[in-house]
Protein backbone atom coordinates (compact mmCIF):
# COMPACT_ATOMS: atom_id res chain seq x y z
CA UNK A 1 0.00 0.00 0.00
CA UNK A 2 1.36 3.41 -1.04
CA UNK A 3 1.02 6.35 1.98
CA UNK A 4 -0.55 9.17 0.27
CA UNK A 5 0.37 13.07 1.16
CA UNK A 6 -2.42 12.69 3.94
CA UNK A 7 -1.23 9.27 5.25
CA UNK A 8 -5.08 7.45 4.92
CA UNK A 9 -3.41 5.36 2.61
CA UNK A 10 -5.35 6.75 -0.22
CA UNK A 11 -3.47 7.44 -3.52
CA UNK A 12 -3.91 9.98 -6.37
CA UNK A 13 -5.45 7.38 -8.61
CA UNK A 14 -7.77 5.75 -5.70
CA UNK A 15 -9.29 9.62 -4.94
CA UNK A 16 -12.87 9.63 -5.65
CA UNK A 17 -14.50 13.39 -6.05
CA UNK A 18 -16.07 14.66 -3.70
CA UNK A 19 -18.72 16.97 -5.55
CA UNK A 20 -20.31 14.93 -8.68
CA UNK A 21 -21.21 17.14 -11.22
CA UNK A 22 -24.17 15.35 -13.17
CA UNK A 23 -23.96 17.90 -15.68
CA UNK A 24 -20.26 16.87 -16.63
CA UNK A 25 -20.40 13.37 -17.33
CA UNK A 26 -21.38 12.07 -20.41
CA UNK A 27 -23.33 8.89 -20.86
CA UNK A 28 -23.66 6.64 -24.14
CA UNK A 29 -27.08 6.95 -26.23
CA UNK A 30 -28.35 3.65 -24.39
CA UNK A 31 -28.07 5.32 -21.24
CA UNK A 32 -29.43 8.37 -21.65
CA UNK A 33 -32.44 6.19 -23.28
CA UNK A 34 -32.43 3.90 -20.96
CA UNK A 35 -32.71 7.03 -18.24
CA UNK A 36 -35.27 9.17 -20.25
CA UNK A 37 -37.42 5.86 -20.33
CA UNK A 38 -37.53 6.01 -16.46
CA UNK A 39 -38.71 9.92 -16.04
CA UNK A 40 -41.41 9.45 -18.85
CA UNK A 41 -42.75 6.57 -16.82
CA UNK A 42 -42.85 8.48 -13.75
CA UNK A 43 -44.27 11.86 -15.77
CA UNK A 44 -47.15 9.24 -17.54
CA UNK A 45 -47.70 8.49 -14.00
CA UNK A 46 -48.33 11.53 -12.94
CA UNK A 47 -50.10 12.75 -15.17
CA UNK A 48 -53.27 10.27 -15.03
CA UNK A 49 -55.36 12.07 -12.23
CA UNK A 50 -55.67 15.35 -14.52
CA UNK A 51 -56.59 12.66 -17.19
CA UNK A 52 -58.91 11.27 -15.27
CA UNK A 53 -60.42 14.05 -13.73
CA UNK A 54 -61.63 15.70 -17.32
CA UNK A 55 -62.60 12.52 -17.86
CA UNK A 56 -64.89 12.48 -15.49
CA UNK A 57 -65.99 16.04 -16.02
CA UNK A 58 -66.32 14.62 -19.93
CA UNK A 59 -68.68 12.45 -18.95
CA UNK A 60 -71.05 14.67 -16.24
CA UNK A 61 -72.80 16.23 -18.92
CA UNK A 62 -73.35 17.42 -22.36
CA UNK A 63 -72.25 21.04 -21.06
CA UNK A 64 -69.38 19.93 -19.10
CA UNK A 65 -68.33 17.89 -22.09
CA UNK A 66 -68.07 20.95 -24.51
CA UNK A 67 -66.18 23.11 -21.91
CA UNK A 68 -63.51 19.84 -21.80
CA UNK A 69 -63.13 20.47 -25.58
CA UNK A 70 -63.06 24.04 -25.83
CA UNK A 71 -60.16 23.44 -22.66
CA UNK A 72 -58.56 21.23 -24.88
CA UNK A 73 -58.32 22.75 -28.39
CA UNK A 74 -56.55 25.55 -26.28
CA UNK A 75 -52.98 26.30 -27.54
CA UNK A 76 -51.41 25.75 -23.91
CA UNK A 77 -53.38 22.32 -23.76
CA UNK A 78 -52.27 21.32 -27.36
CA UNK A 79 -48.78 21.50 -26.17
CA UNK A 80 -49.38 19.72 -23.50
CA UNK A 81 -50.81 17.36 -25.28
CA UNK A 82 -48.06 17.01 -27.74
CA UNK A 83 -45.76 16.53 -24.55
CA UNK A 84 -47.66 13.79 -23.32
CA UNK A 85 -47.52 12.03 -26.78
CA UNK A 86 -43.83 12.58 -26.60
CA UNK A 87 -43.73 10.59 -23.21
CA UNK A 88 -46.06 7.81 -24.39
CA UNK A 89 -43.91 7.43 -27.72
CA UNK A 90 -40.52 7.49 -26.14
CA UNK A 91 -41.79 5.27 -22.66
CA UNK A 92 -43.45 2.55 -25.26
CA UNK A 93 -40.43 2.64 -27.63
CA UNK A 94 -37.83 2.50 -24.68
CA UNK A 95 -39.83 -0.39 -23.10
CA UNK A 96 -39.90 -2.59 -26.54
CA UNK A 97 -35.88 -1.80 -26.78
CA UNK A 98 -35.30 -2.38 -23.00
CA UNK A 99 -37.58 -5.56 -23.68
CA UNK A 100 -35.61 -6.64 -27.19
CA UNK A 101 -32.08 -6.14 -24.79
CA UNK A 102 -33.87 -8.80 -22.40
CA UNK A 103 -33.91 -11.35 -25.14
CA UNK A 104 -30.34 -10.45 -25.97
CA UNK A 105 -31.65 -8.93 -29.18
CA UNK A 106 -29.47 -5.55 -30.10
CA UNK A 107 -27.08 -6.81 -27.25
CA UNK A 108 -23.80 -5.99 -28.63
CA UNK A 109 -22.40 -2.29 -28.07
CA UNK A 110 -23.10 -1.38 -31.61
CA UNK A 111 -26.82 -2.92 -31.52
CA UNK A 112 -27.47 -0.95 -28.01
CA UNK A 113 -26.54 2.12 -30.14
CA UNK A 114 -28.81 1.69 -32.44
CA UNK A 115 -31.50 0.70 -30.66
CA UNK A 116 -30.91 3.34 -28.98
CA UNK A 117 -30.88 5.99 -31.89
CA UNK A 118 -33.87 3.93 -33.13
CA UNK A 119 -35.98 4.88 -30.25
CA UNK A 120 -35.23 8.28 -30.66
CA UNK A 121 -35.81 8.80 -34.37
CA UNK A 122 -38.96 6.83 -33.96
CA UNK A 123 -40.13 9.41 -31.06
CA UNK A 124 -39.47 12.06 -33.02
CA UNK A 125 -41.30 10.84 -35.78
CA UNK A 126 -44.23 10.51 -33.77
CA UNK A 127 -43.73 14.14 -32.31
CA UNK A 128 -44.08 15.26 -35.93
CA UNK A 129 -47.23 13.84 -36.90
CA UNK A 130 -48.86 14.06 -33.43
CA UNK A 131 -47.62 18.00 -34.28
CA UNK A 132 -49.02 18.06 -37.47
CA UNK A 133 -52.58 16.16 -36.64
CA UNK A 134 -52.96 19.01 -33.34
CA UNK A 135 -52.12 22.32 -35.03
CA UNK A 136 -52.82 21.83 -38.91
Amino acid sequence: MVIGAQGNGMTEKNKRPKHLNLLQIRLPVGGMVSILHRVSGVLLVLALPPAFVLLQRSLHSPESFAQVVALLSSLPARVLLLFVTMLLAHHFLAGVRHLLLDLDIGISRSGGRLGAWLVLAGVAGVVAIAAGCLFL
